[in-house]
Order: structure tokens, then sequence, then C-alpha cells
């Protein structure tokens, strides 16, 4: 009996959330706070599911040697998931790691940050395609500059800068080498420590 009434309350709470497609910002802000990830796409929410310890020594890694780099030379803010990003309305994700120039700081709000220059994703099997075929399109429709796509699995690093609306790539790493960006010159990460 618990169970039916647990499992009914969970519907009765579920009914009083649009159903998926028609999800809309203002529906998406009104959520209750989470300890997850969730996305905005197309009148849906998306949850990703939760990381791997391999992913956030790979996120963490990286994210420390970009921020030394970012805090440096004084360039703009880096931040990491989860921290909302609206890639246009109703677009609505959350990368694992972005930078927003100094010129561009106008882009950081509270609650959601405008474009990001640069965006990095760290891919797992269950977000592989996610990050490669939707994000790949969405973030070079919204204009962020340099795309980074990091596969703990492969232990590559891709590089990818948006020219003529396009991303072209910049290059692929793997251990033994060492990854660059074109967009913040002169910052360049050994893959082998981003896989640590």
């Amino acid at each position: 009996m618990g169970a039916r009434t647990r499992g009914g309350r969970a519907v009765e709470v579920a009914e009083l959330y649009p159903p998926q497609g028609q999800w809309t910002e203002e529906d998406f802000f009104a959520l209750p706070d989470r300890n997850r990830i969730v996305e905005l796409s197309e009148g849906r929410l998306l949850v990703p599911p939760h990381p791997t310890c391999t992913h956030q020594t790979a996120l963490q890694n990286l994210f420390l040697a970009l921020h030394a780099f970012i805090e440096r030379h004084k360039l703009g803010v880096v931040r990491f998931a989860p921290l909302p990003v609206r890639l246009w309305a109703g677009k609505i994700r959350e990368p694992d790691i972005f930078f927003i120039a100094r010129e561009h700081l106008d882009r950081i709000g509270e609650r959601v940050c405008g474009v990001p220059d640069l965006v990095v994703e760290v891919t797992s099997p269950d977000t592989r395609r996610t990050d490669r075929v939707e994000k790949f399109a969405e973030y070079a429709r919204a204009g962020v500059l340099e795309y980074w796509i990091v596969d703990p699995e492969a232990q590559t690093v891709e590089v990818y800068e948006l020219k003529g609306g396009a991303y072209e790539l910049i290059g692929k790493w793997g251990m033994g080498q060492t990854a660059h960006s074109a967009l913040l010159v002169g910052f360049t990460v050994e893959v082998d420590r981003i896989f640590g």
C-alpha cells in the first residue's frame, strides 16, 4: 500500500508540470532547486546521466588549467556546470566548462548566462551523441567561437573553431601530446594532465 501511495503522489506532482514538448523558460526557471543538471530543448526537459569519476577528473583538471590561464591574463571568466547557459530563447544548456571573454561580461547573469566564447564538453557513452551532434550544431548556431570535445574513453581532446558559421577542426590530440586553443592564444594543456 505504501508503494502505491508514493507512486500516486509522484503522479500528482508530475501533473503539476507541463508535459514534455510544452516546457517554457518560465517553467524551467520555476523548478525547485535540484542536485542534477537539467537542460531545456525544444520544450522538453533533458536530464543527462550523473557524471562518472573519470568524467569529473578530466573536467577538474582542464578547468584548473584553463582557470589559471584566464586569471593570469585577465581574459574574462571560466565557469563549470551546473550553471545554465541560454543559447537562444527556449534553448538552455549546461556546458561542462565555459569561458566568457572580458568584453562579453554582460552575458553573465546570476541564474543564467548568455552565449559563451568557448565551451568544453566531456563526453561519456551516454552523452556522446548529444555532445558530437546536437550540441555541436547548437553551439555553432549560437555563435560559440571555440568548442572542445574531451573524450575520456578514447583519451583524446578535439578543438573546433567557428568559421563561417560552422566548426572546423583545429586539432585532435591524444596521450603524450599537447592540445591548444586558437581563441586563447598561448593556452596549451598536456592531454596526460587532463586525464591524470
